[in-house]
Parts: structure tokens; sequence; C-alpha cells
């Protein structure tokens, strides 16, 4: 820790960085996530990441589907292979991003503001709220495909 300003060079910054309230709810969460709730958490996400890949399909938007256990991205355009850092991340059609982030929105959805940006999956994500975003990505999708 001696390593962290102000004692060490490197400087740490977060909206709840430190704390006490957050940490505590952080901890807390932590004690109370067994087995089934990070399966349930990865179910969500297979079932979410897995509807934006269909409903991109089905109304013809180039795309990629990139994954980190339950955090997913979604990159607009033509990928041959999956990009390896951010100057090939940058290609991707933004466009597109902010068409599909403002119809989700429109359908009460609420998505990562930024193309660049990974979707969290949590416990929160039940059956219900992930039901109301899968039938919320076709129109999405289509919003997607027109806005090139």
């Amino acid at each position: 820790m001696d390593l962290l300003a102000p004692l060490g060079p490197v400087y740490q910054a977060g909206t709840l960085s430190g704390n006490p309230v957050a940490l505590a709810a952080g901890l807390t969460t932590l004690r109370h996530a067994d087995a089934a709730a990070y399966s349930r958490i990865a179910a969500a996400a297979d079932a979410i990441a897995g509807a934006v890949s269909s409903a991109l399909d089905g109304a013809g938007v180039p795309h990629r589907v990139q994954r980190a256990g339950t955090l997913f991205s979604v990159l607009f355009g033509e990928f041959a292979a999956a990009p390896r850092g951010y100057a090939e991340v940058q290609r991707q059609e933004t466009v597109r991003y902010r068409a599909f982030f403002h119809a989700m929105l429109d359908q009460g959805v609420n998505l990562p503001p930024s193309a660049f940006e990974a979707w969290f999956v949590t416990a929160a994500h039940d059956d219900a709220a992930v039901e109301r975003i899968v039938a919320a990505l076709p129109g999405a999708a289509r919003a997607a495909a027109r806005s090139l």
C-alpha cells in the first residue's frame, strides 16, 4: 500500500474508492455470493450476449461480441478476428452503437454509454430483467442497421 499516493508514485481514484459504505457493501456482497449466485450471473450473461448477437445477426448488422467471463462488449463492424488492442477496437462503427444505445434507452434499458465500455451482468439481472433486455434488442438492432 505504500506504493499508492500520497506515499508512493501510484495515483488511484474512483467515484467510491475508499468510501467506507461502498467497501462495506462490496464485502457483504462477496460474502453472500455463493456458487449459485455466480451460476445465475453466468446464465444471465450467456442469455444476454447471445440475444444481442442473434438480434444483430437478424438485422444484418456486422458485429462481434467479446467476452471475459460475465463481462462482454459489443463491437459494431467487420472483425475477422478478435481485436487485440485499442487501435483495433477504434475501427468499430460507433455510429451504430449510438443508434443501438438510444433505441434500447427508449425501451427502458440502460446500456453503457460508450461503445468502448463493457456490459456488466449482475445478480440483480433476474429472469424479468433478462426478458426485458431481450425484448428490446430487435428494435435496437434495426436502429443500428439503419444508422449507416
